[in-house]
């Protein structure tokens, strides 16, 4: 089933939420329909079309204990950019692995601060051992992120987006050169 954005009055992305629950939101008065999909819902004595993209009537403020980054692996490869922090090339999630700096033999613990993405080759040539020993060198120390990774861009990825969800990421997206 179609899933529908419920972005903030800012029209900033704050949620993802299924169909059900912004028909629910809509029928409150809380939101605001920016985007439909083509699909009807019917009932015996309406018809409305399936919303894509809802607006928060209300500013709702984002409090610091819902700033927290999950600890993931989706989550890790957004704070790298997909990129190999030894040899710095930029690689797809199937290319890529994820690299205890401290190996865990060693003392290493699963954090923030010792976990960095690395590619197959570099993380074979590294192995059991810290980057000292192995004569390699980090791009940038690994370090907690004081962001809030965009949800859709981690979860869903930008090119599995609805088109109508598109215009509501405009901090993700690089432009084309028609642009």
């Amino acid at each position: 089933m179609e899933q529908t954005l419920v972005l903030n009055t800012s029209y900033e992305p704050i949620n993802i939420v299924p169909w059900k629950r912004a028909i629910t939101l809509l029928f409150q008065g809380k939101v605001e329909v920016l985007a439909e999909y083509d699909r009807e819902i019917r009932s015996i004595s309406f018809t409305i079309r399936m919303p894509s993209v809802l607006r928060l009537l209300r500013y709702v403020r984002m409090r610091k204990r819902f700033q927290h980054v999950k600890f993931s692996r989706a989550n890790i490869y957004a704070r790298d950019h997909h990129t190999c922090q030894y040899c710095g090339s930029k690689c797809s999630t199937e290319d890529l692995t994820f690299d205890h700096v401290i190996p865990v033999v060693k003392g290493g613990s699963k954090t923030w601060d010792n976990i960095v993405t690395s590619c197959l080759e570099c993380n074979h040539h590294k192995g059991g051992r810290t980057p000292n020993e192995a004569g390699m060198h980090l791009i940038r120390r690994p370090k907690t992120p004081d962001w809030v990774p965009s949800m859709i861009h981690v979860t869903i990825g930008l090119n599995s987006a609805p088109d109508s969800w598109r215009d509501y990421f405009y901090w993700n997206i690089e432009l084309d050169n028609d642009s």
